[in-house]
């Protein structure tokens, strides 16, 4: 029986649905026995002493409280980097950029950007900030070479937020007699918010998690103190993780489990809490 091109095509929609829904099944599905198995392998190793102490026996005994305000140090400097660069960028290429072989290189250079391995950006970073800058390895020659690294995926973001914003809203604002920069600052960019702010979210929980940019920029292995700041070297929960596991002999387990669940809880909370704000945020602007 020879089906006909609508049955054709209801047939060709359910295979797709069928293997859209089994593929995002599984990307859930490993994503949250992941979760759960650091939460059940970290969970035990957590305590107070754990989240206020320094590091002893080369990270054997005590907590990670170093690792922990190192961390939010050099995500918090990569954060005020990148925000600021990264919402320029988009709005320029969204709103100003003409339609010229200059643009789509830029474009093209983002896309590329984005694509970098992060031991070459370590690698980047020590050379320019580090050595030929002269800032030596600290939290600050760290905060740039995670913005460099950053930067792309806020760009990117915004651009694209700002991309699915309805043109009537900007010829609304410009026909009562706005300017193009007040319409963008005050209508549109209001507007792509939670695409921007989801973006932004994104770049900073990657940031937080690398180990190769700050590898050569500022990490270190042990310290029992807190950073003095932008120019002093640091711990980082990442590489507090990699040192233990490939450098100490009898590495404590449950330690190394328990700061592998508090990284990926803070990331994870972080993005938690991005994606509540931004479907308020929706809710409330709906178009």
């Amino acid at each position: 029986m020879r089906l006909s091109r609508r049955q054709r095509a209801r047939i060709f929609e359910a295979v797709a649905r069928a293997l859209l829904g089994t593929a995002a099944a599984l990307v859930v599905g490993v994503a949250g026995f992941l979760l759960l198995y650091i939460a059940f392998r970290g969970i035990p190793g957590l305590s107070w002493e754990f989240l206020t102490d320094v590091p002893r026996n080369r990270g054997r005994e005590g907590g990670i409280f170093p690792a922990l305000v190192g961390t939010l140090y050099v995500v918090f400097g990569t954060g005020v980097l990148t925000v600021p660069l990264g919402i320029l960028g988009g709005v320029y290429l969204s709103e100003y950029a003409p339609r010229s072989p200059s643009t789509r290189f830029i474009r093209l250079a983002v896309a590329n950007m984005a694509g970098v391995p992060s031991i070459v950006y370590g690698l980047f970073g020590l050379a320019a900030f580090v050595l030929a800058a002269g800032i030596g390895r600290s939290v600050l020659a760290a905060s740039l070479t995670l913005t460099c690294m950053t930067l792309p995926v806020v760009i990117t973001a915004t651009e694209e937020a700002l991309r699915q914003i309805p043109a009537d809203l900007r010829h609304a604002a410009l026909a009562l007699g706005a300017s193009r920069l007040r319409t963008v600052w005050t209508v549109v960019l209001p507007a792509a918010a939670p695409g921007i702010v989801t973006g932004i979210v994104l770049g900073l929980a990657r940031a937080a998690g690398e180990t190769a940019p700050i590898l050569f920029t500022g990490a270190v292995f042990q310290m029992r103190r807190l950073p003095d700041g932008p120019g002093s070297q640091f711990m980082a929960l990442p590489y507090h993780i990699y040192t233990q596991v490939t450098s100490v002999p009898n590495w404590n387990r449950d330690l190394v489990w328990g700061t592998a669940f508090i990284l990926v809880a803070t990331v994870s909370a972080a993005s938690a809490l991005a994606a509540v704000w931004r479907s308020f945020k929706r809710r409330r602007t709906a178009w």
